[in-house]
């Protein structure tokens, strides 16, 4: 049964770098984290981290793409963990092809796990935050969300979907104490990824010369701590030497 005074955070999209942070950033200010991904096996490392620290965590499977799925997770945290305080769509769907090598199936599939997606979350949990009166949502995004470029199409669509979703929810959730926004990750992330992908950028920059998850999610949790009278429904993030 649920808490009604637990402070909780449901993290979509809770990886092994930036989504896992942000979970870890919540956790050290009590509050009980709501984790989902796809395989819940993959959650198992994060689980420990957060419980290891003295934190309260629980593991999700879940497909963000389907209305039926988000609709039941949405419900079985408020139900069995506490009220969803935050909650953040961070949901990554960044592919490359040629846009005459790029299939209906691709580029579908690439708008459903950016924008459809944080349309489900984002609409379950501002049903429960308006009747509440309060509650922070935060949407990832990147570059792709501002411009598109060469071989990206797909990636570019389904991120400027997510960013004008953000915008429409921003303004008609904020009159009910709903604080949307939207961060724009404008640089490469120091992920295992990044490093066997692209040695040589590493290689050249300083250890702060590229994105660390533990920053960003701070400024995440600087989101959702803002006073309304001065809430930021856009900012964008990126390396000192990062260019621009």
């Amino acid at each position: 049964m649920a808490d009604p005074d637990k402070k909780t955070a449901l993290v979509v999209g809770a990886g092994d770098s930036l989504g896992g942070a942000i979970a870890r950033r919540f956790a050290r200010e009590g509050y009980a984290l709501a984790l989902t991904r796809r395989n819940p096996e993959k959650l198992a490392d994060l689980v420990k981290l957060i419980e290891d620290a003295g934190g309260e965590a629980h593991p999700f499977g879940s497909d963000a793409r389907r209305e039926e799925a988000v609709a039941e997770l949405v419900e079985t945290v408020e139900r069995d963990i506490g009220p969803i305080e935050v909650a953040v769509h961070n949901i990554g769907a960044n592919v490359q092809f040629p846009v005459t090598e790029t299939t209906t199936r691709v580029y579908y599939k690439v708008w459903e796990l950016a924008c459809k997606s944080a349309f489900l979350i984002g609409r379950e949990v501002a049903r429960r935050m308006v009747d509440r009166g309060s509650g922070t949502i935060l949407f990832t995004g990147a570059t792709a969300s501002l411009r598109g470029a060469a071989g990206f199409a797909a990636f570019a669509g389904g991120m400027h979907g997510k960013r004008a979703l953000a915008q429409s929810m921003a303004r008609e959730l904020g009159p009910a104490n709903v604080h949307v926004a939207h961060i724009v990750i404008d640089g490469p992330i120091d992920t295992p990824f990044t490093r066997e992908r692209f040695p040589e950028l590493i290689a050249a920059r300083p250890p702060d010369g590229i994105l660390l998850p533990r920053d960003i999610a701070e400024t995440y949790w600087r989101l959702h701590c803002q006073p309304r009278s001065a809430w930021t429904h856009e900012l964008d993030v990126r390396p000192f030497l990062e260019p621009w």
